[in-house]
C-alpha cells in the first residue's frame, strides 16, 4: 500500500476493498462519516490511474454514497481531492449536513455548512471512537 493509505491507518481504517479503491475512515472528523477514497496505486496523478480504477470507480461511489446515506443521512456529499500533503490519488469525502447527525455514539455538527467545510475544525477520535465508527459504517455499507 502507498503511503498517503498508510498515513490514514490502513488496515485498522479499513472500511470496504476493491482492487483498485479503498475506503478508510478519515481519523480526524470534520463532518461525522468523514472518508477517504483511496487509489491502491501508487500513482500522483488522477489520470495516471489504469482504466479499470475509474471503472470501479462508480461502483465505490456509489456504495458510498448509499452506506453513508443510510447511516449519517446527509444532504450533500463533497468528495476534494486535494492532494497537497498526500501526494498519491485519493478524495476526502464528506457527509454534508445543517446541525448535527449522530452515529456510534458520537454527535458531530458539520461547523461549515452551508459552506466551504471547515477542516480545520475536526473532531479528532479516540481509539474506542474510531473502533466504534468503523464498525458502524462496515456494518452500513454491508447492509447498502
Amino acid at each position: 500500500m502507498n503511503a498517503t493509505i498508510r498515513k490514514f491507518g490502513y488496515p485498522a481504517t479499513l472500511i470496504r476493498a476493491w482492487p483498485h479503491w479503498l475506503v478508510l475512515l478519515r481519523p480526524a472528523q470534520p463532518t461525522l462519516g468523514s472518508l477517504v477514497l483511496a487509489a491502491t496505486a501508487d500513482a500522483t496523478a488522477f489520470g495516471d490511474l489504469p482504466g479499470a480504477a475509474f471503472t470501479e470507480l462508480a461502483e465505490a461511489t456509489a456504495a458510498i454514497e448509499r452506506a453513508l446515506g443510510a447511516a449519517i443521512g446527509y444532504e450533500r456529499l463533497n468528495y476534494l481531492m486535494l492532494m497537497m500533503v498526500d501526494p498519491h490519488v485519493h478524495f476526502h469525502v464528506l457527509p454534508r449536513y445543517a446541525g448535527t447527525r449522530q452515529l456510534a455514539g458520537l454527535e458531530i455538527a458539520d461547523p461549515g455548512w452551508p459552506g466551504v467545510p471547515k477542516m480545520d475544525e475536526a473532531v479528532t477520535l479516540d481509539q474506542d471512537q474510531l473502533t466504534a465508527l468503523i464498525d458502524a459504517l462496515k456494518a452500513a455499507f454491508a447492509a447498502a
